[in-house]
């Protein structure tokens, strides 16, 4: 494990998230498994790409040389590396300090060829970027109230992160609308990790490629898109039969939910765009494959969340019911998003 370099690949596209970067670079700074480098790949800002550079001479701040959007600062990053493992975090995310270790753990596992973590999402009401990034430079480790990643007996007292208020109405079985880790989510193998907090050893680009620019956020489209590491994650499954890819909870990260994220007209939005994302990566790996994990999930996972709001309702709790209602809609714009984009794709043809 000790032996496991792995470089940490962080995609900023925008000066409004500077405090955010260098919390989130800063969190990587103080691992207790130390970066084998860290790379900031900035999406087409030449102006943010020279003040970050001018900020963090010890960081390797390059240009997404490739089309614009996720897919491309990912690949740009990755093509820079050098690490046997390579760690993606979203730049507005902050990682517990085990977070490395967590991932190197499992890579001991030689059939092990991605790892991804948990995502705790931190809402309207938790600290903002700038108060971790002061915490973390004071030597203060962060944690979550129900886990300590790896502490350590000789650091500074450790800073439990508050993460906010989430809204009543917002069911967990819909989290990865924000980018966090969802009801129905089980720690071992599984067919695909999140993008904001994930990892791959290097061989995974060699035989998968990268990742799709067709596919996932842009920043310069109006549409909160995704997928684009569900579909790499696919496509390194069947290029490499027999390897294994794993949710590992120990490796927590803490990812920023804005206010205008929590409110329910992006709900609708996210999951309407993720239905014409999935329509996308059913069309590159196949439906069977692109399609498995939502199948369990809208029959078995969100009939018990719709059940469980009922009965919380009738327990006194009316947050239950509006729960209950987003977990229906929720699924109706997804799938109605998923419909539209098949029927986009078969007009192409």
């Amino acid at each position: 494990m000790s032996a496991t370099s792995v470089s940490v690949v962080i995609c900023a596209f925008t000066e409004r998230r500077w405090d955010d970067v260098h919390a989130a670079v800063e969190s990587v700074r103080r691992q207790t498994h130390a970066p084998h480098e860290i790379i900031l790949s900035v999406d087409h800002n030449p102006g943010l790409h020279a003040r970050l550079k001018d900020s963090m001479p010890d960081v390797r701040v390059v240009e997404n040389a490739e089309d614009r959007g996720l897919s491309g600062g990912k690949n740009t990053g990755v093509s820079h590396s050098s690490g046997d493992v390579v760690a993606f975090l979203d730049d507005d995310a902050v990682a517990a300090p085990g977070w490395l270790a967590a991932f190197a753990a499992a890579y001991a596992d030689k059939r092990v060829m991605g790892v991804g973590g948990r995502t705790v999402s931190l809402w309207p009401g938790s600290p903002d970027s700038a108060e971790l990034l002061e915490v973390l430079r004071e030597g203060r480790l962060l944690r979550i109230q129900d886990v300590d990643p790896h502490p350590r007996p000789d650091s500074a007292e450790a800073f439990t992160v508050p993460t906010g208020v989430r809204p009543r109405w917002f069911p967990e079985e819909f989290e990865w609308t924000v980018g966090g880790t969802y009801r129905g989510m089980v720690p071992g193998p599984v067919r695909n990790v999140l993008g904001g907090n994930a990892s791959f050893r290097r061989e995974a680009f060699a035989a998968a490629g990268g990742f799709s620019s067709g596919i996932g956020r842009t920043h310069a489209v109006d549409r909160p898109l995704g997928c684009e590491e569900t579909e790499f994650c696919i496509r390194l499954g069947q290029r490499l039969p027999g390897t294994v890819q794993l949710f590992e909870p120990e490796a927590v990260i803490w990812h920023r939910v804005p206010a205008d994220r929590a409110r329910f007209r992006y709900y609708r939005e996210r999951c309407y765009a993720e239905g014409l994302s999935k329509a996308l990566v059913a069309r590159s790996v196949g439906s069977r494959d692109g399609l498995s994990n939502e199948r369990a999930h809208a029959f078995k996972t969100l009939p018990k969340g719709v059940f469980r709001g009922l009965a919380e309702t009738f327990r006194g709790d009316v947050g239950g019911l509006g729960r209950a209602s987003a977990i229906t809609a929720g699924l109706g714009y997804t799938a109605a998003g998923y419909l539209v984009g098949r029927g986009a794709r078969r007009k192409e043809h």
